[in-house]
């Protein structure tokens, strides 16, 4: 057992680090190549900040394991929104003044009335994940038409991002660690859900509930960091833009890729479950962001975060008296 604990942690923390070095390598090569620093701080640091994700999601099915996949793309969801908004609203109120930002919070809501749609069927074919993939690619799309049009305007949320591009390295260094980030990006996934399915099999409980605990809140540790590093600056738009890149990523890129690989039957407990956290905290999101008062407008308070957290602790107590019953 410790020796499964052990690859998970470990895991976890290669992880995270190749994600990092992942985004600085492929973030200086889209610059060298002419890139504008407008998609690569949108859509190559946006992929990057999700790689973990999708890289466990990939390894979970290939290993036989496509609960655990699925697990983590949802599970990653709810704790971006209850444990990594909670937890920073809770010390930050966070404004909301982007107006792209303002369009973006209704699509994650709309992304995942649209994954719940697909998967009433209690089967998520190759199909579905197309779909979703395709959906994804069309509000890229749009989100970088609509920053190219409003980067004039001094968009809070476009300024933020373009302040937190990477530091600029020579191309031979930035190659380097595109391709060492990559390798151990598999590496770490690969063994992460190696652990974790060990130490679902011995304890007796799902790859389900494995990805929708341990795996989904270690791999929300980076949005974690990320999101209070943010609002510690002042940058609130970015902060929350955090978790909606992340939930919009989650759902549309990171949850079709197991049945990209094996279509699959949805496993007990997402239908009548977890998908409904999820969809029902996405409401919340979009209520509190807009703000349910007046004098509440357009901002998550700390009361907000509150909430968030405590919804937080009470998901997670569920799962433990599901998985012990």
């Amino acid at each position: 057992m410790l020796t499964f604990v052990a690859a998970i942690i470990f895991g976890l923390f290669l992880l995270i680090w190749s994600a990092d070095r992942f985004i600085d390598g492929a973030s200086n090569i889209a610059r060298t190549m002419g890139i504008s620093p407008l998609i690569v701080g949108m859509l190559i640091i946006g992929l990057g900040t999700s790689a973990p994700e999708m890289l466990v999601s990939a390894a979970a099915a290939l290993q036989g394991n496509p609960g655990l996949g699925i697990g983590n793309a949802i599970g990653s969801n709810i704790t971006n929104i209850t444990l990594v908004l909670g937890v920073t609203a809770m010390f930050f109120v966070l404004p909301v003044h982007s107006r792209l930002l303002k369009k973006e919070i209704p699509l994650v809501l709309a992304s995942a009335i649209l994954a719940w749609l697909l998967m009433l069927d209690n089967y998520f074919s190759r199909m579905d994940s197309v779909i979703l993939v395709c959906a994804m690619a069309g509000i890229l799309y749009w989100m970088i038409s609509s920053a190219r049009r409003d980067r004039h305007t001094h968009d809070p949320l476009i300024d933020e991002t373009l302040g937190e591009l990477p530091e600029a390295m020579p191309f031979k260094q930035a190659i380097i660690w595109t391709i060492v980030g990559l390798l151990l990006l598999l590496v770490s996934s690969k063994l992460l859900v190696w652990g974790a399915s060990s130490i679902a099999s011995i304890m007796g409980i799902t790859d389900l509930v494995i990805g929708l605990t341990i795996v989904a809140i270690g791999t929300s540790l980076p949005e974690l960091a990320a999101t209070i590093s943010s609002a510690r600056k002042g940058e609130t738009d970015l902060a929350v833009g955090n978790i909606v890149g992340s939930n919009l990523f989650n759902t549309l890129a990171v949850l079709p890729i197991p049945a990209l690989i094996q279509p699959l039957e949805i496993p007990e407990g997402v239908l009548d479950r977890d998908i409904w956290v999820m969809l029902g905290l996405t409401v919340v999101l979009l209520l509190f962001s807009y703000g349910c008062f007046k004098n509440a407008r357009y901002k998550i308070t700390k009361l907000n975060g509150l909430v968030l957290f405590l919804a937080f602790i009470a998901y997670e107590a569920l799962l433990y008296f599901k998985t012990i019953q």
